[in-house]
């Protein structure tokens, strides 16, 4: 670059999920020619569309069409392929390991776009027996589980090893919660069909929530509808129960039920991503960036932050209470993204950032092929139109035109053949069979 001229402005976006794909996508459209340059960190190289991972999960979308991928799609974007390990804004450094190399990345303005991860509690088992469903890599894997646990029931003559084996566990009972544990369970049941020896009543599901009710993004008496639909299907629900122990695939209730599970999801809340805690960033007490309503983050003006591990104001229920925040959902973190590029920009050019400002219209749950729940504009909807709508929503939001066309096809396809229903169990252990051929 010639002497004299002012080189680009480094942005440099931790995290590729909803928050930084959409602000990537704002600036690489509307960033003049050497205005900036935008880096962007994550250990994945794609995105993961998460209220597509239980329809992934049970076949009804391919696992690759709910992922976009960061290269083809930030063209204009440099990606690096790693995991944040220290945020150290006074020397605007920021370090990153990478197949065991680290290395140190600087910057001018920093996006903070970390998001979440599964709140464990210390449950005895847990982190032995235990999965999360937050990943396409977990969604997979569950499909794949859980068929195989039929396979292999459907094998055995030992009564209590089959017991075992078809039953399955969720604990939380919120969205996630419940529209894996409802799609999972539509799937299996469907499954039963090519099983001369399991029917759908041999089966065992748990759902084991510790507060009252379900789904508590929607009203009351929704969340109690979707209780007596889960409860139709044979799906047994704890209100009011925590989990005692896990250990060795033994389950104990708070309130003395006990059994064994094959199968344990663990649905029950996010937290903001722990390495905030090891930066010199404001924090908040539930250990996210403390931000303004523009989405810069306090006292920090070269800092932004916004989706899961962002504390911004919701301007929409500040007048009810002071401290509200915006709740850590796709509704929002594609928003706040769309918005953050903008903000950006505007400050880079000596403008001044709006806040944002959206309200809740409301919720959309999928409970299976065909059924459903919603709750938006203040309208209870249930069954097949709260499904349409569920599916109308999310494609709608599904970023890229390549990847909602990829979903529409996939529901088609699954409609008129039918979803598939086969374990390909070895994607979980790809070396054992070369494994047992090195030592025979």
């Amino acid at each position: 670059m010639a002497a004299g001229m002012k080189q680009p402005t480094r942005i440099l976006i931790l995290g590729g999920g909803y928050v930084g794909l959409y602000t990537a996508l704002g600036l690489q459209k509307k960033l003049r020619l050497n205005e900036a340059s935008v880096t962007v960190v994550d250990p994945q190289p794609h995105m993961t569309y998460q209220p597509f991972l239980p329809e992934a999960a049970a076949g009804s979308i391919e696992p690759r069409s709910v992922v976009v991928p960061l290269r083809p799609t930030l063209r204009r974007c440099h990606i690096v392929t790693a995991r944040v390990r220290k945020i150290e804004h006074a020397r605007r450094m920021v370090t990153v390991s990478a197949a065991g190399h680290i290395e140190e990345i600087g910057y001018d303005v920093l996006v903070v776009a970390l998001g979440s991860v599964a709140r464990l509690l210390p449950v005895p088992g847990l982190a032995e027996c235990g999965i999360s469903f937050k990943t396409i890599g977990e969604a997979i894997y569950l499909r794949n589980h859980v068929l195989s646990r039929m396979d292999l029931a459907a094998s055995t003559l030992d009564p209590q090893l089959r017991k075992r084996l078809l039953t399955f566990t969720f604990v939380g009972g919120g969205f996630a919660g419940i529209e894996s544990l409802a799609e999972l369970e539509d799937m299996a049941r469907y499954a039963c069909r090519y099983y001369e020896n399991i029917e759908a009543e041999d089966m065992r599901w748990v759902l084991v929530e510790a507060a009252g009710r379900i789904l508590p993004e929607v009203r009351d008496s929704l969340g109690v509808w979707t209780v007596e639909q889960l409860e139709k299907r044979g799906i047994e629900i704890y209100l009011s129960t925590t989990v005692k122990t896990f250990e060795g695939g033994h389950v104990l209730l708070s309130d003395g039920t006990e059994f064994d599970s094959d199968t344990i999801v663990w649905n029950a809340g996010v937290k903001a991503n722990p390495v905030l805690a090891n930066s010199d960033l404001p924090i908040d007490s539930r250990g996210r960036v403390t931000c303004t309503a523009s989405m810069r983050v306090e006292g920090l003006p070269e800092v932004w932050s916004a989706g899961d591990c962002a504390a911004v104001p919701d301007l929409s229920r500040t007048k009810e209470d002071p401290t509200a925040t915006c709740a850590p959902n796709a509704q929002h973190a594609v928003r706040e993204a769309r918005l953050l590029a903008k903000n950006i920009m505007t400050a880079m050019r000596g403008g001044t950032p709006k806040d944002y400002y959206h309200k809740n219209v409301g919720s959309v749950a999928s409970l299976g092929i065909h059924k459903g729940v919603a709750d938006t504009f203040n309208v209870k909807v249930k069954g097949f139109p709260a499904w349409l709508m569920h599916r109308a929503y999310h494609v709608s939001r599904m970023p890229t035109f390549n990847r909602k066309v990829r979903i529409l096809m996939d529901w088609v396809v699954a409609g008129v053949f039918r979803r598939e229903v086969v374990a390909l169990g070895q994607i979980n252990d790809p070396k054992a069979d070369f494994d047992l051929a090195a030592r025979s």
